[in-house]
């Protein structure tokens, strides 16, 4: 499927990062940095494609050089992806698009078709994926529509859980059969051991 023109896409790379000590985006997986394994996912589904970061970081400094404009958090917002989310949907609906998909930085398996899936499964409303293991909210789509939802969420320093926004727009849920194509990295360990099955997978049998 081409890439959607009404559809734009965000990753949400703008985490501390605290437990994998580093910028996790701007790792290593299969030789390539995970920011661009999650924006090549996204430009399949997606007409344009932004990076949600924190200022003067190496992951802006990586989406700026690879041609992606960088949104940041809105000053007073809590940390957490609603508020990237938030700086999204403005983006988004500021182009004209109708929808924005949302994938993290750290999770290099999601599957190919996972945006062109959620797409078709929302309609003109919000749909996220899941698996056996239960909501993978950070790989959504969202209507611009939901710009107002998520900005009254965040009023006054609150965070609420992600899944149940979308759960309050009604969203769609995809069921993916492998849970470990969602697998996200929090730690260098995680790192390796990812890299360390990719090898398993091209040894010879």
């Amino acid at each position: 499927m081409p890439a959607n023109p009404d559809i734009a896409g965000l990753v949400i790379a703008g985490g501390r990062s605290t437990r994998f000590g580093g910028e996790k985006a701007v790792a290593l997986y299969a030789g390539r940095p995970l920011l661009l394994w999650a924006t090549d996912r996204l430009q399949r589904a997606c007409a344009v494609v932004a990076v949600n970061a924190r200022p003067d970081t190496e992951t802006a400094a990586l989406a700026v050089s690879a041609g992606f404009p960088v949104l940041h958090d809105e000053l007073g917002d809590p940390d957490g992806p609603l508020a990237g989310v938030k700086a999204g949907l403005r983006w988004a609906k500021g182009r004209g698009a109708r929808a924005l998909a949302v994938s993290p930085c750290d999770a290099p398996r999601l599957p190919d078709d996972l945006f062109v899936r959620l797409v078709e499964a929302a309609g003109q409303g919000a749909a996220f994926a899941e698996t056996a293991e239960g909501r993978q909210p950070l790989c959504a789509l969202w209507p611009v529509s939901a710009l107002e939802v998520v900005t009254r969420a965040l009023a006054g320093g609150a965070h609420p859980p992600t899944w149940r926004l979308l759960e309050e727009l009604g969203a769609a849920r995809v069921r993916f059969e492998v849970p470990a194509d969602f697998a996200n990295l929090n730690t260098r360990n995680d790192l390796a051991q990812l890299e360390a099955s990719l090898t398993s997978d091209r040894s010879p049998r």
